[in-house]
């Protein structure tokens, strides 16, 4: 099979029917906030025995096509001695990476960022190919403000965003291309669109531009929303009706699939807006997830730390991603949140 084909193959089964990813690639800096904010302890063996209590939860892959991994996680193994790679492989679920280096200030413009770690980029992604990894992922952050976002933060971000999306290809990796407009604001839904459209043409641009097999990997938007401040909420059909307006005059029907990230939404709002637009009528791409809060809550919260508290928690996780496969179908309601079984 040639390297587009294998491209296309991985891409398909990342966002077929019924599926989608976990997003468990948070830096040591943010499970360290997030375990404090719990009362638990931040080690690498902590964050190694949460992450593995993911992976292994009974039935995971009949909703997860793949896990995106940080950096330490892809090399650890689990208490048994497997490799993680191997657990997620025995699971039927596709192992992936987080390959950007973060957000850092944009020159000249503090209020901007653009994401670095294009260099040395080329060895780093033919080493996590050895490793196991068959998909890799690039986060690019958006904010929207008073004059913001600037032509030239988007252009910076998307020139990025498309370098590293062939690089991840020459490798052999399917790239999820993540340009997040963030919540953050006070702005309305309208502003949102707007932004995100935008954005969405400049990625799209520069994708063609660097050579990106289109059929060969997968968008990771946000959702169009209201700011998290703005004063006047937009509801879900309102959401669901301008997140598919911006795909669909941006997103070129070539994608396979378009995994939404949650950005701060809770799981049953995600599962709700994801819902919605999957109920709206035949789309040129699978619209799928890729939730990190969204699926991990509440489990963190169950687990707490306590080996004790595992089954519970892998119950809660379990029925988080049975709800987001119901919302992938189209199928998802409200009630369905009642149908927690241990």
């Amino acid at each position: 099979m040639t390297l587009g084909k294998n491209l296309e193959a991985t891409a398909s089964a990342m966002v077929v029917a019924g599926k989608g990813l976990l997003a468990a690639d948070e830096r040591t800096e943010t499970c360290t906030m997030r375990f404090a904010d719990l009362g638990i302890e931040c080690t690498e063996e902590s964050r190694r025995a949460y992450r593995e209590m993911l992976f292994t939860t009974p039935g995971a892959g009949d909703y997860i096509s793949g896990v995106i991994m940080y950096d330490e996680t892809i090399r650890q193994t689990a208490a048994d001695g497997r490799r993680l790679v191997g657990v997620l492989n025995a699971a039927g679920i596709i192992p992936g990476i987080k390959v950007d280096a973060g957000a850092k200030p944009l020159a000249g413009a503090p209020q901007e960022t653009v994401t670095e770690g294009l260099d040395g980029l080329r060895e780093r992604l033919k080493e996590y190919r050895g490793i196991g990894a068959r998909f890799a992922k690039w986060r690019a952050v958006i904010r929207i403000a008073a004059g913001l976002p600037s032509r030239r933060c988007i252009e910076a971000n998307a020139h990025a965003l498309g370098r590293y999306a062939a690089l991840a290809q020459e490798a052999g990796l399917v790239p999820i291309v993540e340009p997040e407009v963030l919540m953050d604001g006070d702005h309305d839904i309208k502003r949102c669109r707007e932004v995100t459209e935008n954005v969405l043409h400049t990625v799209f641009d520069q994708l063609m531009r660097q050579g990106c097999l289109l059929e060969g990997m997968i968008l990771k938007p946000n959702m169009v929303t209201s700011g998290s401040g703005c004063p006047v909420q937009a509801g879900i059909e309102q959401i669901s009706d301008l997140t598919l307006q911006a795909l669909r005059r941006c997103a070129p029907s070539a994608v396979p699939g378009i995994a939404f990230l949650s950005g701060g939404q809770s799981g049953k709002d995600a599962a709700a807006r994801l819902n919605a637009m999957n109920s709206a009528g035949p789309l040129p791409w699978h619209l799928t997830y890729s939730f990190g809060r969204a699926l991990q809550y509440p489990a963190l919260e169950i687990w707490g730390g306590n080996p004790a508290n595992v089954p519970a928690a892998q119950a809660a996780f379990r029925h988080r991603a049975r709800m987001n496969s119901a919302a992938q179908l189209g199928s998802y309601s409200a009630d369905m949140e009642k149908e927690l079984v241990a």
